[in-house]
C-alpha cells in the first residue's frame, strides 16, 4: 500500500504528503549536513518515530487493559556516527509521572513499549536508550 509522496522542494528540502489525511511534513538537512535546519531532518524523523511508535503502543496497551493513560511527553536526543554517517544511538526520556501507575503497571508498560514496531526495526542498527521517569 502507498502511504505517501514525497517531492523535492530544492534547497535540500523534501514535502511528504501523507495520502490517506493529506497532512505535509517538511524536511530539511541539518546544518552540520549542508542544510538549513530549519525543520525536521529525515534522521530527526526516524528518531522522533521511535517516541511516537513507543506512545502508541503505550496508549493500545492501557487501553485494552483498561488503565488509565492520560499523560507521556518525550524528550528525544539522536547522535549520528560517521562512516558511514548513521544513527549510531537514539536516547529517549519518557515523562510519564503524572500518571498514577504503580511500579508492576508500569514495568509491565515499559516492556510493552520497548517492543514498538519502530524499535523492533532499529535494533541491532542503532543503540536505543530509554528513560522513563
Amino acid at each position: 500500500m502507498i502511504i505517501s509522496e514525497v517531492s523535492y522542494l530544492g534547497n535540500l528540502r523534501t514535502a511528504a504528503k501523507h495520502l490517506k489525511s493529506k497532512d505535509t511534513i517538511i524536511t530539511d538537512a541539518p546544518i552540520d549536513n549542508n542544510g538549513k535546519g530549519q525543520a525536521f531532518s529525515p534522521t530527526d524523523l526516524v528518531a522522533t518515530s521511535l517516541a511516537s511508535c513507543v506512545m502508541t503502543i503505550i496508549g493500545i496497551f492501557c487501553s485494552k487493559n483498561n488503565i488509565g493513560f492520560e499523560h507521556c511527553e518525550a524528550r528525544v536526543e539522536k547522535i549520528m556516527g560517521n562512516n558511514p554517517r548513521k544513527i549510531d544511538q537514539i536516547n529517549v526520556t519518557f515523562d510519564v509521572s503524572k500518571n498514577e501507575w504503580d511500579s508492576q503497571i508500569l514495568n509491565k508498560i515499559i516492556k510493552e513499549a520497548k517492543a514498538c514496531p519502530v524499535a523492533v526495526t532499529l535494533e541491532n542498527q542503532v543503540q536505543i536508550d530509554y528513560k522513563f521517569i
